[in-house]
């Protein structure tokens, strides 16, 4: 951060609320309005605190990484509008944009890595504000925010009677507007879930709007596999059940609706891991026949770099075979739901993280307790959306659980799934609350 960003943030804030004013009565309704802009604003503030505490507390960090290499095209473009141009899309080096490229360390391959596809999108909006961190973060922002709120309006469209605590899962959880708001990977990738979620009910579920779903729809899955295709792996086959799983319940004869229920999941089921499948394959990070081995090198490298600090957890052996990963699925689950416990907190920001955790395990244990386990999963199986969201979450779960081997890459990669947990444990506390009513109140409170 720079002088510089103290004088144009403040100027582009301004635009950025009048935006948000003018855009709000087109995308709310009388109850979700009050929540748009202060939504918005947790996100600015994320996006401006995770660049202080990077630049303050941990001295450095991929997200000036990105913004230092926007700077250096930003240099090209002053120089020459052919030059910057040519860096900004480049497949390979050549010797006009050498002098420029010689001081990337991410445009190894000719830039075709995840990193400078960020890069490359963090110099773009740095061309519309002088190239200055904190407003190229609050563009960021505002993506991640545009998807986010789509996802929220497709959950209060399925459970409208929720949509106060669906708020809560969507905007307010603290690690997800943080780590989920600024100049990061991780901020893109929220946003980018958010619309391919929006897209799949939309398009395929509800069937209305169907281009606009399919536009905001593909370019956020366009998004995911620039970036972090391994969301989309996660999202794809859930999805497809819960297409599927949709549909069937509107078969009107009762008795064929049964029939034809397991097939149609199957066939959902099938279906995503075949499409996750081909969407990798012959990717060296996320082909499905690799991925056993290439989560071994990647746990075992994270629990080494950070052993020392007391950040790394074990969730077991992994000996690169797929088998050694459904070993330690459940343990991969446990601790990124509910891990980092508060004793193992080793600074403040982990401390932040361990106490989200707890108020899951809490919130969690409370609603098994209230509706029991054997209800809680009938619940789950009856209702298609929270279906969905658990599986996601599990599935997701076990990836980065497996993956990430410390505490402070897992409360990032971790994020995606969090608005879709949270979701998932309100609809089913309205649910076993709802159930446990006596059929009079229900039928009042329905009325």
């Amino acid at each position: 951060m720079e002088l510089t960003d103290l004088f144009l943030t403040p100027l582009y804030l301004a635009l950025f609320y009048a935006l948000a004013y003018a855009v709000r009565p087109k995308v709310t309704n009388f109850y979700t309005k009050k929540y748009f802009i202060p939504a918005l604003s947790l996100k600015f503030m994320g996006a401006i605190g995770l660049g202080l505490i990077y630049q303050f507390y941990y001295k450095g960090g991929d997200t000036f990484n990105y913004h230092y290499h926007a700077t250096i095209i930003h240099e090209a473009f002053g120089a020459s509008f052919s030059t910057g141009l040519k860096l900004l899309t480049a497949s390979e080096n050549s010797p006009d944009i050498a002098p420029y490229t010689a001081r990337m360390f991410w445009f190894g391959n000719g830039g075709d890595n995840t990193e400078f596809f960020v890069v490359r999108i963090a110099a773009f909006l740095g061309l519309l504000c002088f190239n200055s961190y904190t407003v190229i973060a609050l563009f960021f922002a505002m993506i991640s925010f545009t998807g986010v709120w789509a996802m929220y309006l497709v959950f209060i469209r399925v459970y409208p009677a929720a949509y106060k605590q669906l708020a809560i899962a969507a905007f307010f959880l603290p690690s997800v507007f943080f780590w989920g708001s600024g100049l990061m990977k991780d901020s893109l990738c929220l946003g980018a879930l958010g619309w391919v979620f929006y897209g799949f009910y939309y398009g395929l579920i509800l069937k209305r709007n169907i281009l606009r779903s399919a536009l905001f729809g593909g370019l956020g899955a366009y998004l995911l596999v620039m970036v972090k295709v391994y969301i989309l792996m996660s999202f794809l086959a859930p999805a497809l059940f819960w297409v599927f799983n949709e549909n069937s319940q509107r078969i009107g004869n009762p008795l064929l609706r049964t029939l034809l229920k397991p097939f149609l999941v199957v066939i959902g089921l099938g279906v995503g891991y075949l499409g996750s499948v081909n969407l990798t394959k012959g990717d060296e990070r996320f082909d499905v026949e690799k991925i056993g081995e290439r989560s071994r090198i990647t746990q075992q490298a994270l629990f080494l770099r950070t052993k020392e600090n007391g950040s790394a957890y074990n969730i077991g052996e992994i000996d690169g075979s797929l088998g050694s990963i459904v070993r330690v699925a459940p343990q991969a689950v446990f601790v990124t739901l509910y891990r980092p416990f508060i004793w193992e907190a080793r600074n403040p920001i982990m401390l932040l993280s361990a106490l989200e955790a707890l108020w899951f395990t809490w919130f969690t244990g409370s609603i098994l307790f209230r509706a029991g386990l054997m209800r809680s999963l009938r619940l789950i199986a009856a209702r298609p959306i929270i279906s969905f969201c658990i599986i996601f979450t599990v599935i997701f779960a076990v990836g980065v659980g497996v993956n990430s081997g410390n505490f402070g890459t897992l409360v990032r990669y971790k994020i995606p799934l969090m608005p879709f947990y949270l979701s998932a444990l309100y609809i089913l506390y309205s649910e076993a609350t709802r159930a446990a009513q006596p059929a009079s109140r229900r039928r009042a409170v329905a009325a």
